[in-house]
């Protein structure tokens, strides 16, 4: 996954800004969704965070700045920003995605900053 750090990646939205989580019902507070054509360790897409954008998007394309990546699942996340925007801090990131990550213990993998 950290192939994608620094990178500029395409992202398609299953869950735009706004949407609501079809089984557990919570509202998704930032744009959410998947790289097309890939493969995650819990057998689906990519997930992905796009942060920077207050409006509910179909697709993206951004800067990959950094990774999250739970404790508990092979599930990681990327975190995907405008090209213009400047960086994000961790704790920027953290509350940006605590209303789905709050249950789960993560670690924010940067460029230069992987993970053991």
């Amino acid at each position: 996954m950290e192939e994608y750090l620094g990178k500029i990646v395409h992202i398609i939205m299953d869950r735009p800004l706004d949407s609501l989580h079809p089984k557990h019902g919570f509202r998704y507070e930032v744009n959410y969704g998947y790289v097309p054509d890939t493969v995650s360790g819990d057998g689906e897409e990519i997930d992905a965070y796009v942060l920077g954008v207050d409006i509910p998007l179909k697709e993206y394309e951004g800067k990959c700045v950094a990774i999250i990546r739970r404790q508990e699942e092979d599930d990681d996340k990327l975190i995907i920003i405008p090209r213009a925007m400047g960086d994000i801090t961790d704790d920027e990131i953290i509350k940006a995605t605590h209303f789905q990550e709050k249950p789960y213990h993560i670690e924010i993998i940067r460029p230069g900053r992987i993970a053991k």
